[in-house]
């Protein structure tokens, strides 16, 4: 770890810190609150992936969708309108929307093939996306003039990296000059996620190899093709057997490169002292 005792990391004129951990464990909130303080440079590699590396995808498609209509057809054509998508840090739906749900047309699939190339765009992205933050944990400072730094990670960091490999390319760049933080929650949290992705499924980025397994096991247990596949109950069917796959590599990230800290007591963190508290007090007992 960069930051070898608690008193170093409070004493660091320049903290630097990324938070990881499954969707929902409030990440992006601590983010909002440390950038919003003024000290804290906000990174999103989900931002990042949607704006550097997948945003002509995004606009892409909405203009063949947009295509498909005659007047706004006309006005593509002529150059008249211009067509992007207006991704945020709170609102990552452009990036969802792109990447889409496998399955009937009719009920607002994509076919698998298609699917399947967009998760693998989005896995080079990613990577890409999550080694950017290095360079711009200087760039926040010597650009922008902001002393410390925060990465936001995106939920999917842990099915990027192999968290037992002590060579990992990713993990090894990225602890170089970051502390990698967990932000872990409970079965009681992961119950909850499960719950309100099943009131509002998303699309979300799956490994290739676990996301083929769970097509073809989702098609022998309903005895359906792929153009029949409702959309909204495949991902619900294989949300809760990629969550219960993550939390593991979760928590071996967290015990072979950094700390971890419980959402629960991130959720009562509404200052940056109170963060930086909570963080020497889980670098202690990752040393302990």
């Amino acid at each position: 770890m960069i930051y070898q005792t608690a008193d170093a990391y409070l004493k660091a004129p320049r903290k630097a810190v990324a938070l990881f951990g499954m969707s929902g464990t409030g990440k992006t909130r601590i983010a909002s609150m440390l950038r919003e303080a003024g000290d804290w440079f906000h990174y999103s590699v989900d931002y990042r992936i949607g704006t550097r590396y997948m945003g002509e995808h995004i606009a892409d498609n909405f203009k063949r969708a947009a295509m498909q209509v005659p007047f706004l057809r006309e006005l593509l054509m002529s150059d008249s309108v211009y067509i992007t998508s207006n991704l945020t840090f709170e609102n990552l739906a452009p990036l969802s929307t792109y990447l889409g749900k496998p399955g009937d047309s009719d009920k607002g699939g994509i076919p698998f093939d298609a699917y399947l190339e967009r998760q693998r765009q989005h896995r080079s992205a990613e990577i890409a996306a999550t080694l950017d933050a290095i360079p711009f944990v200087a760039r926040a400072n010597d650009l922008y003039g902001y002393p410390h730094f925060l990465c936001d990670t995106s939920g999917s960091l842990c099915e990027i990296v192999d968290p037992d490999d002590e060579k990992d390319p990713v993990l090894t760049e990225l602890t170089r000059h970051v502390l990698l933080v967990q932000i872990r929650g409970t079965e009681a949290d992961a119950d909850e996620l499960a719950a309100r992705f099943d009131r509002a499924p998303k699309p979300m980025y799956y490994p290739e190899e676990f996301l083929k397994a769970s097509w073809m096991g989702y098609r022998n247990a309903h005895g359906v093709p792929d153009h029949r596949v409702d959309p909204d109950d495949f991902i619900r069917w294989g949300f809760r057997q990629l969550l219960t796959r993550r939390l593991p590599r979760y928590d071996a990230i967290a015990e072979n490169w950094g700390v971890t800290v419980p959402a629960a007591d991130l959720a009562k963190v509404s200052t940056p002292i109170e963060f930086d508290a909570l963080i020497a007090d889980a670098i202690n007992q990752s040393i302990a």
